[in-house]
């Protein structure tokens, strides 16, 4: 199946000379998010993941597919001020500001493996936030799992110590 051709483009969206690619249209299509689910397992080994992670907001729904594929649970890395509890957070430098990322300190036992998951890979530093907030609470990142990857943006080396599976390069 060619993912490319159910990613949606939108230019100049959320500003000027920013081309949003938008893997909607896959979730609208159970055959592409089949193929999508499939295309993981053949990349990371069930036996090697206990827990998935989901990134605000889009990682929810992949991770949640990946979970239920792999008879696994599924946790969430969110924005500042969604998650109730004892919270560890992670601030880090995007290119047209500053973000954070929150973690229920109890979503994961000491030493769980998890694959962290999103749908896309930019600049990567939202997913190195990720990274080290499963770290924090003593979990072990046994990857990143992405729909789409920006290869121009170059967001594979601020990760580069995981390893990172992205489906659509562009």
């Amino acid at each position: 199946m060619n993912l490319k051709e159910k990613i949606a483009d939108y230019p100049n969206f959320p500003k000027k000379g920013i081309l949003f690619r938008d893997f909607s249209p896959i979730l609208g299509d159970p055959s592409a998010l089949s193929f999508v689910t499939e295309e993981f397992t053949k990349k990371f080994h069930p036996n090697d993941v206990d827990v998935f992670a989901g990134i605000e907001s889009r990682g929810f729904i992949l991770a949640c597919a990946l979970a239920l594929k792999y008879n696994k649970g599924m946790i969430l890395l969110r924005k500042p001020g969604k998650l109730p509890g004892k919270i560890v957070k992670t601030s880090y430098t995007l290119e047209y500001g500053k973000a954070s990322l929150e973690i229920q300190r109890n979503a994961i036992q000491k030493g769980q493996r998890v694959l962290i998951c999103d749908d896309l890979l930019a600049t990567g530093g939202t997913a190195k936030a990720a990274a080290k907030l499963i770290e924090k609470i003593d979990g072990i990142v046994v990857g990143f799992a992405f729909i789409i990857e920006l290869l121009e943006l170059n967001g594979r080396a601020k990760i580069k110590e995981y390893r990172s599976e992205s489906l659509v390069e562009y």
